[in-house]
């Protein structure tokens, strides 16, 4: 890993992503083909939250205090190649559908919270991010075999589970999901195209009307062979997307230039989040070599609302 000094808090993890920063100094990934969610204490011991079925992706601390997941209901199937596993396409015999779910940390229980909007079945939530009203936006990164691919949508939902709606469609493989500093801007990122999209909150589930065509809502999209994953937002208003094949974090600012570009040597970078003393520890997950590393962040950290 080049230009930058990164610790390994964790190795041997099946395909880790959603990492969530704890004030315990520990870091609860999900690991998505061992179907569980991991403690990684500082010390580098594991041990396990929670098992599920299905594919356990994007999570997050909610009001409640409970773990919110994105679970796509086995929408990867795992690659193993020996020293890297990767995602390949869906295998619909092992798909039991996508959902989220409510996890109780302290006893491993896990409810299913959502698992259709209006009827229709979800199909394959990606990542999520709580604003500070009790609700959370989501993405359905949906399914892809050789020959298909879905067109999908951001929601947003009440953690109490009185609420979900489709509020942005149609999607291409929508994946990472954020929001700005003070909650007026929401950001995504869709995988296969490149781009990271942006949109103005006009109240909690509502977005300020705009054209998709409209060039102004994208705020930035990568050239080549660049793919994109979650993201995180730090306090200085920069999106940081975890970039696959080139492997890193990307950090494109408010106003959509690109500000820097983290390496690592893992193709397969799929997250970020920022904990730690003033939030200025990102913890990286190295998905296709299994590992859990930490960085000092060169920006401002930021304190999520839950």
């Amino acid at each position: 890993m080049s230009g930058h000094t990164f610790t390994e808090l964790a190795s041997g993890l099946r395909f880790p992503e959603g990492p969530v920063a704890m004030p315990d100094g520990s870091v609860i990934v999900t690991e998505m083909f061992a179907h569980r969610l991991t403690r990684v204490r500082a010390d580098g011991s594991t041990e396990t939250v929670a098992e599920m079925e299905g594919g356990p992706n994007g999570l997050a601390v909610g009001p409640d205090g409970n773990l919110y997941l994105c679970n796509n209901g086995n929408a990867f199937t795992p690659i193993d190649l020996g020293e890297l596993l990767l995602p390949g396409d869906v295998d619909m015999d092992r798909y039991i559908g996508g959902r989220i779910q409510k996890v109780d940390m302290a006893t491993g229980t896990v409810i299913d919270l959502y698992t259709h909007c209006d009827g229709k079945p979800l199909r394959a939530p990606n990542d999520l991010v709580f604003d500070a009203h009790g609700g959370f936006w989501f993405t359905d990164h949906g399914l892809r075999t050789h020959d298909h691919a879905d067109r999908t949508a951001i929601y947003y939902a009440k953690a109490d589970g009185s609420l979900i709606s489709q509020v942005v469609a149609p999607v291409d493989s929508p994946n990472g999901i954020g929001l700005s500093p003070d909650g007026s801007q929401l950001y995504w990122a869709e995988t296969h195209t490149g781009r990271v999209f942006r949109r103005t909150v006009a109240s909690p589930g509502e977005l300020v009307a705009a054209s998709m065509i409209d060039p102004s809502v994208v705020l930035h999209g990568l050239p080549g062979m660049q793919l994109l994953d979650s993201l995180a937002v730090d306090g200085d208003g920069n999106v940081c997307v975890a970039t696959l094949v080139n492997g890193g974090i990307t950090v494109i600012a408010a106003d959509g230039t690109l500000r820097d570009f983290v390496a690592t040597d893992d193709m397969l970078t799929t997250n970020i989040c920022f904990g730690g003393a003033n939030f200025r520890t990102a913890y990286i997950t190295l998905s296709a070599t299994g590992r859990l590393v930490s960085m000092t962040w060169p920006y401002n950290g930021l304190v999520l609302n839950h």
